[in-house]
């Protein structure tokens, strides 16, 4: 009988078998592979054939490098994990980050755009209507085009409209080229539609030409969506009504929601946030520390004032291990409520990521409709 080395059992903890950089280990390999953690959590096993690289994660943790396997093509890393973490990452090759590349993971069937990749511990929740894309998938995009020439933002953009199940409120999704060129939200909204977990709505995928300057506290933004990018909408043909708008928007997104409902109550009554920036003030970015000044930033010291939200529908959601934006988010939610908004506050299972974001984008926009949430 042939006598098992150990090392074919490297990774039998993850259910791989076979010699770590041989063809019949490559076939089979898969990866993230999770295995319960001593003491709670997971371990999750990246794996990466070729030159050295390092792991990339997308807010949660520090870049962790890849070790060789005995001299062989194989790298590795044993990452801990808390539970219920769902995280974007990406690999980067190369030896000096000058000659660092990024790539997407070869082993993870499920992508972000085309260098990054999504990993999720076996105990996050599932993200229904989310289809798996590969990396190298070209997502649809909307046939309907509006070139939209703004007197008050400066300059052309190109904004994609997308009637799911034949149109309805206009829910306005701020980053709207992260919506169209890394999550498949046009195919997420027409499933969610299509099984009832959602009304029909019109899709306005807005992009962000200067975020720091557009999604800050500034009316510019919300005078040219109201005075010129609505009635754009309004005037194309497309199944639209723009009087039952929605915004949705994430990190600095969610702050500029909240503002322009605060300051814009006419346009802007029904939002889903997800982890919004509360920390901004004015001079924050300037700061050695950004997250570090007044809690909930410039938008607390507006809720404080107790304006009348009375005819506001708000869903807040950020990730549980956010944290840093926790008490931010959390001082915001309070005093929107305290100013009458009517508030659904959620945590999703992960960090500052538009991975982790998904469910509660599609759960979030239903309800601000008065649709009842679909949980996961």
């Amino acid at each position: 009988m042939r006598q098992v080395t150990a090392t074919e059992h490297a990774f039998a903890a993850y259910g791989l078998s076979g010699a770590p950089g041989t063809e019949a280990f490559w076939a089979a390999a898969r990866t993230p592979l999770s295995v319960p953690a001593d003491g709670g959590g997971w371990t999750t096993l990246f794996l990466w054939r070729g030159a050295p690289a390092t792991l990339s994660f997308e807010s949660w943790s520090a870049p962790v490098p890849l070790r060789r396997w005995a001299g062989t093509d194989c790298w590795y890393a044993e990452v801990p994990m808390p539970a219920r973490l769902r995280v974007t990452y990406q690999l980067l090759v190369g030896e000096t980050e000058a000659d660092r590349d990024a790539y997407a993971d070869p082993l993870n069937p499920l992508g972000a755009g085309g260098d990054r990749s999504i990993a999720a511990t076996p105990d996050a929740p599932d993200q229904p209507h989310w289809p798996v894309v590969d990396a190298s998938d070209v997502l649809p995009l909307p046939a309907a085009r509006l070139r939209w020439n703004s007197a008050r933002l400066g300059g052309r953009r190109t904004v994609r409209v997308h009637p799911a199940g034949g149109g309805g409120p206009v829910v306005l999704l701020l980053d709207g080229d992260d919506w169209l060129y890394l999550h498949p939200a046009v195919t997420a909204f027409d499933s969610a539609v299509a099984s009832g977990d959602l009304p029909p709505v019109t899709l306005v995928f807005l992009p962000a030409r200067n975020r720091l300057a557009e999604l800050g506290c500034d009316p510019v933004l919300w005078e040219a969506v109201r005075d010129e990018l609505l009635p754009l909408v309004a005037e194309s043909g497309l199944p639209a009504d723009t009087d039952r708008l929605v915004v949705a928007g994430q990190s600095l997104g969610g702050l500029s929601a909240l503002y322009a409902a605060l300051e814009f109550p006419g346009l802007v009554s029904r939002v889903a946030c997800q982890s919004g920036s509360f920390w901004w003030t004015p001079d924050a970015m300037g700061t050695a520390d950004p997250l570090g000044g007044p809690l909930g930033g410039t938008i607390a010291a507006r809720l404080r004032e107790r304006p009348d939200l009375s005819g506001l529908r708000i869903a807040f959601d950020v990730g549980e291990h956010e944290t840093r934006m926790l008490p931010h988010c959390a001082l915001a939610e309070t005093l929107t409520e305290q100013a009458g908004a009517t508030v659904r506050v959620s945590r999703s299972a992960s960090d500052h990521d538009r991975a982790g974001w998904r469910h509660a984008l599609l759960r979030d926009v239903g309800w601000a409709l008065g649709h009842e949430p679909v949980e996961p």
